[in-house]
């Protein structure tokens, strides 16, 4: 373990969130040791170096697992990696199968998606390469009950919700993903859209993070627009 993670790990263990992004990180974790069982199965989409994935396979060491990355160096680290234990795929995920032009920024990777969308790094470069577009349903096989899924692909994630309807009305898994002003609308994303495809077309609920852990509060439509359109919230559940 690197020092940055040592040191992430260890706030999250004392719950100090110095950052946004470390109280997400806590939370999410928090998340899915309430939400995994041992024989979960799990889909991390937008898996970039693995801890995440490394998170699921300790909390559901008897479940099925499936990882996406598109950018190469990645995908190729994670297969070096976890080959043995995951089904490691390229492909960026949406609602379409094909081929796409994908934006990989090459000194802030974590950004890369496929689209240009805000980047909060000074002088972005900026790598346009080309990938393989998936939708989840073509990939998983029909027989496998998924349980849990993260997608973090820097805004596309409507496009992969939309992409995993099946998985989503006939399992219903815990869900989390990220949604806001600065990424999802570079993609066209109505928040209003995403949140009727939720809650009607799969029959789930939105809760932030800290709701879903309280297990007391789910949002409704014009919550979560506001969360959306004021970016009060990055990061959501979809539940059952």
């Amino acid at each position: 373990m690197n020092t940055k993670s040592l040191i992430r790990n260890t706030l999250n263990a004392l719950h100090l969130d110095l950052t946004k992004n470390l109280q997400y990180d806590r939370r999410t974790r928090q998340i899915m040791n309430m939400a995994i069982r041992s024989n979960s199965n799990c889909i991390d989409i937008g898996c970039h170096k693995g801890e995440i994935l490394e998170s699921m396979l300790k909390l559901a060491p008897d479940g099925q697992h499936f990882a996406f990355e598109p950018i190469p160096q990645f995908f190729r680290f994670l297969s070096a990696k976890f080959a043995k234990k995951v089904s490691i795929f390229p492909y960026a995920l949406s609602d379409h199968n094909g081929r796409s032009s994908f934006q990989f920024v090459k000194n802030a990777p974590a950004y890369s998606g496929l689209m240009t969308r805000k980047y909060d790094v000074d002088n972005p470069v900026v790598e346009e390469i080309s990938v393989t577009v998936k939708t989840l349903d073509s990939v998983i096989p029909e027989s496998v009950k998924i349980d849990f899924i993260k997608i973090d692909v820097e805004g596309g994630e409507f496009g992969v919700l939309k992409g995993s309807e099946r998985i989503l009305s006939e399992y219903r898994p815990v869900v989390i993903f990220e949604s806001g002003l600065g990424a999802s609308d570079f993609y066209g994303t109505d928040p209003g859209e995403l949140f009727d495809f939720i809650t009607k077309n799969a029959g789930m609920k939105i809760s932030t993070l800290k709701g879903y852990s309280k297990q007391n509060t789910t949002l409704t439509r014009g919550g979560f627009e506001e969360c959306f359109n004021n970016n009060n919230e990055w990061y959501f559940v979809a539940h059952p």
